[in-house]
């Protein structure tokens, strides 16, 4: 091998070296600090792209999380509400039991209707007052709300909590004594096995016109509490109106009561029997009452409206109920998924720091042994220098 000095391969090669073992020790010294084996694209393309993917996840299932418990504090504020109107339906009924009495004198049933005018217009002050972050939950402004309990926009990522049987509102409606001036209208029947078909009624407020026709309620009614029942049991009519019996002396059965629950007032009525309209009497607008304790047949009447909110109000109560179940099942589902989720991302993201100090340690010492070997490639060619004596 010739001797030259303008090239000098050696310290070249050495040079090479000890820049390449340079550059993997600052990616270890980068990775040792920051406790990522990716800190940029070029660390690991695909890997970043998982990574980033796991990331939008995790961040989305813990707001998710939050979601769905500030989902469950919405539920359990409305059922707490339903709880204080349960309380007071039952003592209502209390009072229609006693009303129902004729021990009662006239100052006895007005006592009764002072309290339970109080009890009714406390179920309107729930109505609106129960909300959730300005939400109102009782008032029937919002029947259904959605509840985000995933990460992504389909429709597996929302709960829908069903508050369309929890409108307290309606329900003061119905029941407020004496306050539907206009709401109401009374139909004498003086044969029920003259109804037969279905019923249609019409009423308007604000200019509001509103119109149920129910399906076929069948015919041959033997009593007006008979043909009443079919109206309830019809889901068109019961959505948008009530209605009660009005009894003789001798507690049978005259007519019904028909409302409706906007407290708009009752246009006119059609029970699809030709030429009879819905009964044989005429048809005149009365004061439509909820709950009436004015005397015995009345209180009865009135409990039987009662019962029929109870019911409601359970059902509301327990369609509630599974729905904080099914929140809170999500919550755990949700925590279970962050956390695998977050595993996955550690073993892609993350450095072992073991690992990478092994490296570290054998980088370092490449490095000063690739400085030592070019400074002695740099003094390899000094040999010529005897040559030039």
């Amino acid at each position: 091998m010739g001797m030259q000095i303008n090239t000098n391969m050696a310290a070249n090669n050495a040079y090479r070296s000890l820049a390449n073992t340079q550059t993997d020790l600052s990616k270890s010294l980068e990775k040792l600090s920051s406790g990522l084996r990716i800190n940029r694209a070029g660390d690991d393309a695909a890997g970043l792209a998982i990574s980033e993917g796991l990331k939008s996840q995790i961040g989305g299932l813990t707001v998710a999380s939050r979601n769905a418990q500030d989902g469950i504090g919405l539920v359990q504020t409305a059922e707490g509400g339903l709880n204080q109107t349960h309380s007071i339906l039952q003592r209502l009924r209390d009072l229609g039991v006693q009303a129902a009495n004729d021990t009662n004198n006239a100052d006895s049933r007005a006592a009764i209707k002072t309290e339970a005018t109080s009890l009714v217009e406390e179920l309107g002050r729930i109505s609106g007052s129960t909300d959730f972050n300005g939400t109102k939950l009782l008032n029937g402004d919002n029947s259904n709300l959605k509840i985000q309990v995933g990460a992504n926009s389909d429709a597996n990522s929302q709960i829908t909590v069903d508050l369309s049987g929890a409108n307290v509102k309606a329900i003061a409606t119905t029941l407020n004594l004496g306050a539907l001036a206009s709401g109401g209208s009374t139909f004498d029947i003086a044969d029920a096995t003259a109804l037969a078909g279905a019923a249609t009624f019409t009423s308007t407020k604000d200019g509001v016109v509103t119109t149920v026709t129910t399906a076929d309620l069948g015919s041959s009614f033997t009593s007006v509490e008979g043909y009443a029942d079919a109206l309830r049991g019809d889901a068109d009519f019961s959505a948008k109106f009530t209605v009660s019996v009005e009894k003789d002396a001798n507690g049978a059965g005259t007519g019904i009561v028909v409302q409706a629950k906007d407290g708009g007032t009752l246009l006119d009525a059609d029970n699809g029997t030709a030429g009879t309209g819905l009964a044989a009497g005429a048809e005149t607008a009365s004061v439509g009452t909820g709950l009436d304790f004015t005397s015995a047949a009345k209180a009865q009447a009135s409990i039987k409206l009662i019962d029929q909110q109870i019911v409601a109000v359970s059902t509301a109560r327990a369609d509630l109920g599974a729905t904080q179940n099914r929140l809170e099942s999500a919550v755990q589902t949700i925590n279970v998924a962050k956390e695998n989720l977050t595993a996955s991302n550690s073993r892609i993201r993350d450095t072992d720091m073991a690992e990478e100090m092994v490296k570290f340690t054998r980088n370092n010492i490449l490095s000063q042994a690739g400085t030592a070997m070019l400074a002695q490639a740099n003094q390899s060619n000094q040999g010529v220098l005897q040559l030039l004596r």
